[in-house]
């Protein structure tokens, strides 16, 4: 009977409620480490905002404040009253929206290739993929233009001051890191799930899309993150390659507006920025619980 009582006491001992259990140093400065970092990142954003916000007088006083106490809506509407700024705005979202969905899906069939078959130049593929990763692509930019005035006389709709002349180089780009990630994923797939499909009369498209799509898909998402980010944001390309035509322009180059000779629009600029921020937002909300899986699951791999 005294074993079991004291059997008893331990097990109430360790259930006992509003125990405290200190946290050891090493993790308390881990925590302290990752709020100066997650402070860091934010502050340009909240400068971003805050600076949007403020009056012309505020945002360019020699003495600024992390605050203010008269917010006022006038940047905004210098932004929206600007010339074409909805169109912009569209273009933006076309060229990243279409980047987005057809890299995703050859990157989805050029992973499942490299990975579930054999055939010669396979590695020497797989190493270019990572090759094209690393040239800047500031190197390759005037490559580019010379290209694109090239085929545009051939092939309309595709060359300088086109839609096309932004998502063909945007695509090539995002591909190869895309596939590289996807390649963990349908590796991560094993192959007698895609034989327990034959014997049940699953033909491999069959499988390619309705079982093995499905699987992968996580890692889809955390790839047309990077995708979408990279095209939303693009100025460079969208400064070279849309030279005459302003009707094709992205958003970025809508910021050049407040951009004057004599003195800048800050409070313009950071309306703009805000304003671009916005559907990047939007997007993160939409994906964040795939994201996360995706992300765990690359690093699983």
């Amino acid at each position: 009977m005294s074993g079991v009582r004291a059997t008893a006491d331990r097990a109430g001992t360790r259930r006992a409620p509003g125990r405290f259990r200190p946290r050891r140093p090493w993790r308390l400065a881990a925590e302290a480490g990752a709020l100066l970092i997650a402070a860091a990142v934010a502050f340009p954003l909240y400068w971003m905002v805050l600076s949007a916000f403020k009056p012309a007088g505020e945002v360019q006083s020699t003495r600024p404040l992390p605050w203010t106490l008269d917010p006022s809506l006038d940047a905004f509407r210098r932004v929206f009253q600007q010339q074409d700024f909805g169109r912009y705005f569209l273009n933006s979202l076309f060229v990243a929206g279409v980047v987005v969905v057809v890299s995703a899906l050859i990157a989805f069939l050029a992973a499942t290739a490299v990975t579930r078959f054999r055939f010669r130049f396979r590695t020497t593929l797989l190493v270019m993929f990572l090759v094209a990763q690393m040239v800047p692509v500031e190197a390759l930019t005037i490559p580019l233009f010379f290209l694109l005035r090239d085929v545009g006389t051939a092939v309309p709709g595709i060359g300088l001051n086109t839609l096309g002349a932004l998502i063909l180089p945007h695509l090539a780009f995002s591909l190869p890191f895309a596939i590289w990630m996807l390649r963990g994923f349908v590796r991560a797939v094993p192959a007698a799930v895609e034989e327990a499909a034959a014997i049940d009369g699953a033909s491999r498209a069959r499988f390619l899309w309705q079982i093995l799509f499905p699987l992968v898909f996580p890692g889809l998402v955390a790839t047309s993150v990077f995708s979408f980010i990279s095209t939303w944001n693009d100025f460079l390309f969208a400064k070279s390659f849309i030279i005459s035509a302003t009707e094709n322009s992205t958003l970025p180059m809508a910021l050049l507006v407040f951009f004057k000779p004599d003195e800048n629009d800050w409070g313009g600029i950071m309306a703009a920025s805000t304003v671009m921020t916005i559907p990047v937002l939007v997007f993160f909300v939409l994906v964040q619980r795939r994201l996360v899986s995706g992300l765990g699951g690359a690093v699983k791999d």
